[in-house]
């Protein structure tokens, strides 16, 4: 008989509100950049361990929906896979994949339709593209997106670095408004410019709370806490100093609660004390900020929705060196 996954990490409460669902995997993504039958087995994997509490998302670009079902369909649930898991995989829900739209919206579209009817059938996989996530580069464009995507595909919206960066992303965010839909902002990518500056991370996040609309991060939040990291997995790789998950979804999750302001959230985006953030069944806090576990879970629900990483293993290696594990 195979070994059942082992019993999830101790963790108090508030740190698992937060970390619920987090982290979407985009590990065919860069830096990781992993094969597709290396980034599926990895996700199966994810989905046995301890830590599956915290996985969202299985991140494709459309364009490789089908290498996705050519690859992927022997790990999917409802499959004759043999890793000696058949039954859990068998009783497992159907993969949830975000496909990042990479050509003509309308022939991703249909790539999608295509994607989902073949894995609604048990015997090819059970996979489901439920979200899509897109760049536009003038607010006009959301407003056309939005009334060709299907009402069942949750929508992230990327827009210009330009405009995050150095720009004002206020117009892009009152587009949003009102039509169910997320807001998307890179943290970081291979090079120090990447990286947006803290001011401009928490204008997106103060902007989004004051139009109602909720958001999603990607790249550069491998680690908990704002610090110095090599910005690949390549020797001799550029360091930059990368946001850290805590700071920006703990900062965004007090802000949404009124228990920070927007002076409070970026001061809590630049912290680089891993002591300064604290977690008890009741609530987290940030230098004595705090917030009750209920509306951490609320938060999370309705404004700071996940982050896309290439790893999943790094964010809980750093967690676990922080005592917080």
């Amino acid at each position: 008989m195979p070994t059942p996954p082992a019993k999830a990490p101790t963790m108090t409460e508030s740190l698992r509100a937060l970390m619920t669902g987090l982290i979407d995997y985009s590990g065919l993504f860069p830096p990781s950049k992993q094969p597709m039958d290396k980034a599926t087995s990895n996700y199966a994997r994810y989905l046995m361990e301890p830590n599956v509490f915290a996985l969202g998302r299985f991140i494709c670009a459309t364009t490789r929906l089908e290498e996705l079902t050519t690859t992927g369909a022997l790990v999917m649930p409802g499959t004759y896979a043999t890793s000696g898991y058949q039954e859990m995989i068998d009783a497992a829900d159907p993969w949830s994949v975000s496909a990042v739209i990479d050509g003509d919206l309308e022939a991703c579209l249909d790539k999608i339709d295509l994607f989902n009817e073949h894995h609604s059938h048990a015997d090819h996989g059970r996979a489901k593209v439920d979200a899509i996530e897109m760049r536009v580069t003038t607010p006009g464009e959301i407003d056309d997106a939005l009334d060709e995507i299907p009402e069942d595909l949750s929508v992230a919206i990327e827009f210009p670095r330009e405009i995050v960066n150095g720009g004002d992303a206020r117009g892009f965010i009152a587009a949003l408004a009102g039509n169910d839909a997320t807001a998307k902002i890179r943290c970081g990518g291979l090079t120090p410019d990447f990286i947006p500056e803290t001011e401009k991370v928490a204008e997106f996040i103060v902007a989004c709370a004051q139009a109602g609309v909720p958001f999603k991060a990607t790249a550069g939040l491998h680690h908990p806490v704002r610090s110095v990291h090599p910005l690949t997995y390549e020797a001799g790789c550029p360091t930059g100093t990368m946001h850290g998950f805590m700071n920006v979804f703990l900062g965004a999750c007090l802000h949404h609660a009124k228990a920070i302001d927007a002076v409070g959230l970026l001061e809590c985006l630049n912290e680089t004390d891993a002591s300064a953030f604290t977690f008890t069944d009741e609530h987290a806090a940030w230098r004595g900020h705090k917030i009750e576990t209920g509306k951490v879970i609320r938060a999370r629900e309705a404004f700071g929705v996940s982050y896309g990483s290439c790893s999943f293993e790094e964010p809980f290696d750093d967690l676990k060196e922080l005592g917080l594990l």
